[in-house]
């Protein structure tokens, strides 16, 4: 059988849900394989720990506004076993990209843990936004340039990322490019559910 992604090293499970997701996001989203495309996902802080970033696969989303993106990704990371050897890891997973209108700087979001809340009594780091504060008290937003983050997270934007509201989410952006996605592997319901976040998003951002 032919797949629309490399199938090279990757065991049945990982291709037949890749299958599956790509296979789902078709009954919604009109999508086109890309071919090579260099994304740069080194360049995030969410890939900067891997050894290696390949993408597998990658489709874009026809008719969502700006150009967006689900990408299929391979990243290889290398540890310190119980033992002392060098263990190496393998993971695939399933990533949503998109280029935006505006310049966010460098923004890192994902939801506020208890933990988050307490730091920030003694080291106030996060940004807040008083004018909404369900979206303070759901996110943790770190940003390198404060004043382009205010003005990039407006209330379209952050009622998009409300509507992604679960606790393995995470999103990064880097000055246009945004990626989301979850730090465990996902199912294709949650590959869809990114796919319904870049149209929501791309549609008002």
């Amino acid at each position: 059988m032919d797949y629309p992604f490399d199938t090279t090293g990757l065991d049945d499970v990982t291709i037949e849900t890749f299958h599956e997701t790509y296979e789902l996001l078709k009954t919604k989203h009109r999508i086109e394989s890309t071919g090579h495309i260099d994304f740069r996902l080194p360049d995030f802080e969410l890939f900067r720990n891997y050894t290696d970033t390949k993408v597998i696969g990658s489709y874009a989303i026809k008719g969502s506004g700006n150009e967006s993106y689900i990408l299929f990704t391979e990243t290889h990371m290398k540890d310190i076993g119980r033992r002392g050897g060098v263990m190496n890891y393998c993971d695939h997973s399933t990533w949503a990209l998109a280029y935006l209108k505006k310049d966010f700087g460098r923004i890192l979001i994902r939801p506020e843990t208890l933990a988050d809340k307490i730091i920030e009594l003694v080291h106030p780091v996060e940004i807040d936004f008083e004018d909404d504060k369900a979206f303070s008290d759901t996110w943790y937003v770190l940003a390198n340039d404060r004043w382009k983050a205010d003005a990039a997270i407006d209330r379209n934007f952050r009622n998009a990322v409300m509507d992604m509201r679960h606790e393995d989410v995470v999103i990064e952006i880097l000055d246009h490019t945004l990626i989301i996605g979850y730090r465990k592997p996902i199912s294709p319901d949650r590959a869809m559910h990114l796919a319904d976040f870049l149209v929501r998003l791309c549609s008002n951002c």
